[in-house]
């Protein structure tokens, strides 16, 4: 037992996670073990801990899944990777059955995910297969004044949305509505702006609108200062003629994981629409559906992102044109409970990136 490996544990829904050292296992055939730079601090990992939402893997477990770090061991087979700075895959396709090999790793029934299938990157270091890496330049994030702790986000606050802008068909001309502004949902701003897209940000909080307005977003709207969501989209309309952008095919990026957000983008659906569930919540609404028909839109669900779109998402960091540094917040992994209230409670304004050497 390794006296300064050790991981941060969830033993129970809201329970004070507990400080324990680790065993450093030797990475199996086709995996690495990863020396943990950073792990950001997700809303989905507040739905397993605060939440009761139901891991995979049995407590007690470490969480999180937004992980950068160094390769520092390396199985049979992943040799190659040894030294690397690397990013993993906030979900791990097998690589090997049916769905994978046609391109549907994301909905692999063999796919696993750190804080959720496996332990996690709350802890100083973490054994992963290696189809899971994304390579980090170091010299490109040197030049970028970026630290690899930082990028951890790219692991699925960025990643995610990038998978949904892909999926969608993102491009120039189009008008994408963001309704959520938070972690997600900035990095949602920023991947359609980076992708050509004219893009609406809606939140109820002025200082999230704020930052995104810095950082892509051409128009801010809160829903509060509308009488109704029917208000807003007229507004919304009249942005887009004044523009010169299409009245329809608008695609509108639920990131707020809200049953107000959802029923807004429900309400702001458009002919050729498309919905892109980006944001989760265990919470019911209720819609009716046959707008979908009416509107001839679609809704996408979308669940992480495969290995192979991880390149391009870090590049659009590494070349500028995505801001990470402003919006994320580095603190000591020791911080861990305390951060976590922090977030739960709404009083970090950036995302949180717990760091075993901070």
């Amino acid at each position: 037992m390794s006296t300064s490996a050790y991981r941060w544990m969830m033993t129970g829904v809201g329970q004070p996670m507990v400080k324990e050292p680790m065993e450093l296992a030797a990475p199996a055939a086709g995996e690495v073990q990863v020396t943990i730079a950073g792990c950001g601090v997700c809303h989905t990992d507040m739905d397993y801990y605060y939440n009761g939402v139901r891991t995979n893997h049995p407590l007690p477990l470490a969480l999180g899944h937004e992980i950068s770090g160094r390769v520092t061991a390396a199985g049979a087979g992943a040799e190659s990777w040894l030294g690397k700075a690397v990013i993993i895959s906030a979900v791990i396709p097998c690589g090997e059955c049916d769905l994978c090999k046609r391109g549907k790793g994301t909905i692999c029934r063999s796919q696993k995910m750190p804080g959720n299938d496996l332990q996690g990157g709350f802890a100083t270091h973490i054994n992963v297969p290696a189809n899971g890496l994304c390579e980090v330049d170091e010299a490109r994030l040197k030049a970028a004044g970026l630290e690899l702790s930082e990028v951890a986000v790219v692991a699925d606050a960025l990643t995610t949305p990038y998978q949904a802008a892909v999926q969608a068909g993102i491009g120039q001309g189009d008008l994408v509505i963001v309704i959520g502004c938070g972690g997600v949902g900035g990095y949602s701003v920023q991947v359609a702006s980076a992708m050509g897209a004219t893009v609406v940000a809606l939140d109820i909080d002025p200082t999230k609108l704020e930052a995104v307005k810095a950082a892509g977003a051409t128009l801010t709207l809160n829903p509060k200062d509308f009488p109704s969501t029917r208000e807003m989209k007229k507004e919304i309309g009249a942005f887009a003629k004044a523009n010169g952008l299409r009245s329809t095919e608008w695609v509108i990026m639920e990131c707020s994981g809200s049953v107000p957000g959802q029923q807004t983008a429900f309400d702001l659906m458009v002919h050729g629409c498309t919905i892109c569930v980006v944001g989760y919540t265990m919470n019911k609404a209720e819609f009716r559906l046959s707008n979908l028909m009416a509107f001839h839109a679609r809704a996408l669900g979308n669940w992480g992102c495969p290995p192979d779109l991880y390149p391009g998402a870090l590049d659009l960091v590494l070349s500028g044109k995505i801001n990470v540094k402003n919006f994320v917040e580095c603190r000591p992994l020791d911080s861990i409970n305390d951060t976590f209230a922090a977030v739960h409670d709404h009083k970090l304004s950036r995302r949180a990136v717990l760091c075993p050497n901070a």
